[in-house]
């Protein structure tokens, strides 16, 4: 299974401290139209001072639509004057990639080299995608220290605070700067609000870290400590429990000597109500998974139509099935390949109507969710396949999504590596790039030995309504037509005969999977 669309948290970029020299840093992120692919600037981050390591604060808050290839552009510059005309200042370097890039990277970062200067090294820049949760809630709070370190030769400090989000692979991820309070070492600052989804993601324990720094004109800011709390702590407001002791490890003991502490004076949460995930809501009818009182949906009756054929030439009816790109209950797991009806050890569905039983629930309990990942599905299929490869069996793997490939490297080294079992892919899709008809599938040099795999443009066989199937009789015939000389062509290349026709003899299984 498969979401329409996800909202992704704010891209965030860093370029590391050794790779660009800049005073004065900014990232400009333009976006591709999809029909004039002319580049429309989205947004800025904020000017960075006087640092060759800019970490930006501010986020972009894209739609991700996996169905779309969402291209992107970011441009660095150094900022020479106030103007906000882009040209205006110096061209540092630029990359280009798309959304579904980023977040199908590793822990959703994408480091990508800069260019566009001819001649030179322009850098690094680092990408970061995080989803953002469902939670609307926003937080305003307020906080004051107590005997900070005095820094300043001739005063006293210049304090701010910078709150960072903890990330699940154990990196923090900047999401707040204070205002600087000047000269003191008892700062009392300012209210501010921040969104609880960019504070910590909608897990209320999830660590936040905060630092606390000493202002200085030339950006080499003076580290005083740190300390770390978490949604769930501050939530509770002003008590004893929201003192928090600020410790630097190279003064430790210089901390506890003086009493270094920051207090939360105040907390207060709100929700803001937003109209964002219909879309991919299988409750609302332009969801291909609406589930109407009244017909199947649009997977339903296309499962239904080639189940009900090639479910005849299956000896026990069982079929593993699976779903793709949802979130699972009760922690919210990404997972790629599922079993519909929850059962990891025994995925088999009984019959046609079994699979579309497990469908139906599997809608009900889990969350849709992207990218589109073909590969986890594949090679799951695939371990199956490797196991019987004698000709006794045939697995077909029919795949039905109504969005692109996210990890269409993965998935042609997946297609290449199962070609040698008794295998078959049949996909309903957008995309027709693993079909083999014109030019075989390759990867890293290899090509596929044959063609396991056809493609159906899934929105051919639907109606400008939205979910009608025009002919189910057609979609079934050009989903299974390349599969029996997929099948001979397995058997002929490992040089398997048929077996003697004898009546008391079963015909060879053809197992399915969905």
């Amino acid at each position: 299974m498969m979401a329409s669309i996800g909202e992704f948290d704010p891209l965030n970029t860093r370029v590391p401290a050794t790779k660009i020299e800049v005073t004065v840093s900014l990232v400009v992120l333009y976006v591709q139209g999809v029909g004039t692919k002319e580049w429309r600037e989205f947004g800025r981050t904020e000017v960075i001072d006087n640092t060759r390591n800019p970490d930006f604060v501010r986020k972009f808050v894209l739609d991700f639509f996996f169905e779309e290839k969402q291209n992107l552009r970011f441009d660095v510059y150094n900022v020479d004057s106030r103007s906000c005309n882009i040209s205006k200042h110096d061209f540092l370097g630029q990359t280009f990639c798309t959304l579904g890039e980023i977040i199908g990277s590793t822990g959703g970062r994408l480091e990508r080299t800069l260019s566009g200067i001819p001649g030179k090294k322009c850098g690094v820049i680092i990408l970061a995608a995080e989803e953002l949760s469902n939670c609307r809630d926003i937080a305003t709070m307020q906080l004051c220290a107590n005997k900070l370190d005095k820094k300043d030769f001739f005063g006293k400090s210049d304090p701010f605070l910078v709150f960072y989000r903890s990330n699940e692979d154990g990196t923090f991820t900047i999401c707040h700067k204070t205002e600087v309070i000047k000269n003191t070492l008892n700062p009392v600052w300012q209210p501010f609000t921040i969104p609880v989804r960019a504070l910590c993601n909608g897990d209320y324990d999830r660590t936040v870290k905060v630092d606390v720094y000493d202002w200085d004109r030339d950006g080499s800011h003076d580290f005083i400590g740190e300390f770390t709390t978490s949604y769930r702590e501050l939530s509770r407001g002003q008590n004893q429990f929201n003192v928090y002791e600020v410790k630097n490890m190279c003064f430790y003991f210089l901390s506890i000597q003086h009493c270094l502490s920051v207090t939360l004076l105040s907390f207060k949460v709100e929700s803001e109500y937003t109209f964002v995930d219909f879309i991919r809501n299988p409750s609302q009818p332009t969801s291909l998974h609406y589930m109407s009182p009244y017909q199947m949906n649009a997977y339903a009756m296309a499962l239904k139509a080639v189940g009900e054929i090639i479910q005849d030439y299956d000896s026990d009816k069982l079929f593993p099935a699976y779903g793709f790109g949802a979130k699972l209950p009760p922690d919210g797991k990404i997972s790629h390949a599922f079993p519909l009806n929850g059962d990891s050890d025994q995925p088999n569905c009984v019959g046609i109507e079994g699979v579309l039983e497990a469908y139906f629930q599997s809608l009900r309990t889990v969350q849709l969710y992207g990218p589109t990942n073909f590969a986890p599905v594949i090679n799951k299929v695939a371990n199956c396949a490797a196991e019987i490869t004698d000709g006794s069996q045939y697995f077909v793997l029919l795949m039905i999504t109504d969005g692109v490939i996210s990890d269409m490297v993965q998935t042609k080294e997946a297609v290449v590596n199962v070609i040698i079992f008794p295998m078959s892919l049949s996909v309903l899709s957008a995309m027709e790039e693993l079909d083999g008809d014109e030019v075989r599938v390759s990867s890293r040099g290899r090509l596929a030995e044959r063609d396991i795999v056809q493609f159906v443009p899934f929105r051919d066989y639907i109606d400008r309504s939205g979910n009608q199937v025009l002919s189910m009789a057609r979609l079934a015939k050009d989903v299974l037509a390349e599969i029996p000389d997929q099948l001979l062509s397995f058997m002929k290349s490992r040089g398997i005969e048929p077996r003697p026709a004898l009546s008391s003899s079963p015909l060879p299984a053809l197992h399915r999977h969905i």
